[in-house]
């Protein structure tokens, strides 16, 4: 079980994001330059944590990235989830999938959700702060 790429990046962009979080605002670019990936790749993640209310974005003189809300109360579980959607390991976790043809007989389908909480609750364990004390 592996995060994709864009969980990772995002994680590091936020990392980077946070550094900045005395209020000063920061731009995509300078993101890109300090986490050492594409810029192309920061605006889109950029894109996606602003949207899911991680960061705030003001254009203009003055204007750049932020967070939305203090490093403390992002986690892990709130980036990962902002580019993954939400947490499930396996299809079955989600109660509302029904796309297995095994579904009906499986003994592991109820067991599913149960880790996927568990996996969510350690990421969501883990605050940015945490993250960026590790980075200095």
């Amino acid at each position: 079980m592996r995060l994709s790429n864009m969980a990772d990046y995002a994680v590091l962009t936020m990392t980077a994001a946070a550094r900045h979080c005395g209020g000063a605002r920061v731009a995509a670019a300078q993101l890109a330059d300090e986490t050492g990936l594409p810029v192309p790749t920061v605006q889109k993640l950029v894109s996606r944590l602003t949207a899911a209310g991680l960061l705030r974005s003001s254009r203009g003189a003055g204007g750049g990235l932020k967070l939305a809300r203090p490093a403390a109360a992002i986690t892990l579980a709130d980036i990962v989830e902002a580019v993954e959607g939400p947490i499930a390991l396996a299809p079955c976790g989600d109660s509302a999938s029904g796309d297995c043809a095994h579904e009906a007989g499986c003994v592991a389908r109820p067991h599913w959700a149960l880790v996927s909480t568990a996996v969510r609750g350690a990421l969501a364990d883990v605050p940015l702060t945490r993250l960026t004390e590790g980075a200095r």
